[in-house]
């Protein structure tokens, strides 16, 4: 049992050499004064109201640009 938990955690330990380089090369600058915003892929409210308000009529993922009106309004909040 020992033999089959040091096996599990050292695999884990690698794979997450593996994975942690995709997290330290992210982009944490954010966009330039007037730059444009990367592209961002939200979840579609599951209210077909709320669908049919933005615009997006029956996806399950949407952009920014694909909604519906004159001004979208994004507030970025800095945790760290």
């Amino acid at each position: 049992m020992k033999f089959k938990l040091i096996i599990f955690l050292a695999l884990t330990a690698m794979a997450g050499l593996f994975i942690l380089p995709g997290f330290v090369d992210a982009d944490t600058s954010p966009p330039a004064e007037g730059g444009v915003l990367p592209p961002i892929d939200l979840g579609a409210p599951q209210s077909a109201d709320y669908q049919q308000y933005l615009g997006i009529g029956g996806k399950k993922v949407f952009t920014i640009p694909e909604i519906k009106a004159e001004v979208v309004l994004i507030e970025i909040f800095s945790m760290y």
